[in-house]
């Protein structure tokens, strides 16, 4: 939507009735666009950093996020606050409001640093090796950066860098055979969300529950295998029983890389009714 002279003025500094008004921060602005249901704070991406103070500390919204994303890596989003970005950083908590105003800004910031990363894979000959690198890059994210998983199909993803991940994979997906028109390449990119969503919540889900309970795989097999075996012998879970049985602990990268080809597969490929 446009954002006119209007739309990008500064709202009175904060009033005593601001929740930080006690702080006595004369410093803070509000940016404000005009939309058609009122007034909007204009979004994290298109407001200037707060000017330059003269603090010991020098801040920036990439310096917030890249402090952020450290302390998730290490505690995840549950072991988040102002309050320990603030100590990581040496300043008051109250300072870093002038650079987001919620949490929800703070996660975008964070979440457009990680995208920032998935765009490093680049464009590539083919849309076939465009889309696979994308999508592999955004698993080494993921599991670099467990809690990303955790905001993957939530609300969109709305930052430049997020926006130009979509645009690469949007792009690349318009050029795949059978792909015909807008609606064509909606419902790709939807079951394409679908899987990247679906696989890697699960991987990492996977993840933690081995890492919190000590217990992988063989020592789950081993403590519920007498009952599994008693229960396949009943002759009533045939196919269970195959898969248990005659199927192979399946390598994950390999596992999402097999599944992944499946779906441009189908993408390429499905019949139009």
């Amino acid at each position: 939507m446009p954002v006119q002279d209007s739309g990008q003025r500064q709202a009175a500094e904060a009033t005593t009735d601001d929740r930080d008004s006690h702080h006595h921060l004369p410093y803070r602005t509000l940016y404000l666009m005009d939309t058609s249901y009122g007034s909007a704070p204009l979004p994290v991406w298109e407001r200037p950093e707060p000017r330059p103070r003269s603090a010991p500390v020098p801040l920036s919204r990439a310096k917030i996020a890249a402090t952020a994303i450290r302390i998730a890596d290490a505690h995840g989003l549950d072991g988040l606050s102002v309050r320990k970005i603030a100590k990581e950083l040496g300043v008051g908590p109250m300072r870093l409001y002038d650079y987001v105003t919620n949490r929800s800004e703070l996660l975008d910031l964070m979440v457009d640093a990680v995208y920032a990363q998935i765009a490093e894979a680049g464009q590539h000959s083919g849309w076939r090796a465009t889309v696979l690198a994308i999508v592999h890059r955004t698993r080494d994210a993921a599991l670099d950066h467990e809690w990303f998983a955790d905001l993957l199909g939530a609300r969109p993803h709305l930052g430049p860098h997020a926006l130009a991940v979509g645009e690469s994979t949007a792009a690349a997906l318009s050029q795949a055979p059978g792909i015909r028109g807008i609606d064509d390449l909606q419902r790709a990119l939807g079951a394409l969300n679908a899987f990247i969503v679906g696989a890697l919540r699960r991987e990492i889900t996977e993840r933690r529950t081995a890492r919190s309970t000590g217990t992988d795989v063989s020592a789950w097999q081993a403590a519920l295998g007498p009952y599994l075996t008693r229960m396949l012998e009943t002759g009533r879970y045939p196919t269970v029983a195959r898969l248990v049985i005659d199927g192979a602990h399946l390598n994950a990268e390999e596992t999402f890389h097999h599944n992944l080809i499946t779906i441009l597969d189908g993408i390429t490929n499905h019949p139009h009714t």
